[in-house]
Formats: C-alpha cells, structure tokens, sequence
C-alpha cells in the first residue's frame, strides 16, 4: 500500500498539526486514492491489558478514517468545509491482534449526490463505512453520519 498521493501527504500532514491523539497512536495514512482511504496503526501504543487493540483507539481510528475520507472528497472538487462527526455506531466483532488497518470506500455517486447538498443549502449529511478486519475477517464495522458545513467568513461587527 503505497497510493500516497499529494492528498495524501496534505491528509497525515493536517492531521500531526491539528489532532494530537494522531501522533500518540501513531496514526498514518497508508492508501489514498479517490477510491478507497486506508489508515494503519502499529499495535504496540494502541493495545490493551490483553495485547490486543485497545477498543477507544479503534474507535479513534475509525473516526479518522471516515473523516479523511470527507475531507478528500472535499478537497478533489475544491469545496472548502468544516466536518464533523453527528452520529456513529461501532461493531466490535473479533479482536484485533496486529497492526490496525482500517478502510472506507465511499460511494462515488452518493457522494456527488449529497455534496451537491452542500452548495444548495450550506450544510450535507454524509454515511460513511469504516471496517477493519483481522485474518481475513471482518473485526470491527464503523457507520457514522458526517455533517459538512460551508465556511462562512466571520460578519463583520453591525454598529
């Protein structure tokens, strides 16, 4: 996995800069491409009292996953906007007992289709899917609804 490409780079880079919690479990983006964001993170700061991974890290993973994947979206059709996360849900189906890789594939037409959203009424709800699996398995499936808001320059004080 190697697909780094200028976003990429500008992704790991706003993400050591702004998020602490990135350089603690030292997160990286392994794959970015306008199909698929994949994130890697060593097991050893990320583990639990068991030696595998820790769940509050996974689920921190996942949610920089998704993130990432939004801000490319964003970035690739020169849209300037401020995400968060609204809602999220998490399935922790089997432990993770090695490195972490975690992958979100957006859908490309419902993508354009609720960004489209954004330039209409300022605001557009994107569903995201994070997995991560483990020998093959699918170890843990992370749903969250992003929300996209349109920057606004600040008003100036009314006299």
């Amino acid at each position: 996995m190697t697909a780094l490409d200028a976003l990429g780079r500008e992704l790991q880079a706003t993400w050591l800069r702004e998020i602490p919690l990135v350089a603690a479990l030292a997160i990286e983006v392994a794959s970015c491409t306008p199909e698929e964001l994949v994130v890697r993170a060593p097991l050893a700061p990320n583990r639990n009292l068991h030696g595998t991974a820790f769940a509050g890290s996974l689920f921190s993973i996942c949610v920089l996953t998704g993130w990432g994947a939004a801000w490319r979206a964003l970035k690739e059709r020169a849209i300037e906007g401020l995400i968060v996360v609204a809602d999220s849900k998490i399935r922790y189906r089997k432990a993770v007992s090695g490195d972490i890789l975690c992958r979100c594939r957006p859908e490309p037409d419902d993508v354009e289709q609720r960004l489209a959203e954004l330039a209409a009424f300022g605001r557009a709800s994107l569903p995201l899917v994070c997995t991560i699996d483990q020998d093959g398995k699918r170890a843990v499936t992370f749903e969250a609804e992003y929300i996209v808001h349109t920057k606004h320059e600040p008003r100036a004080a009314q006299t």
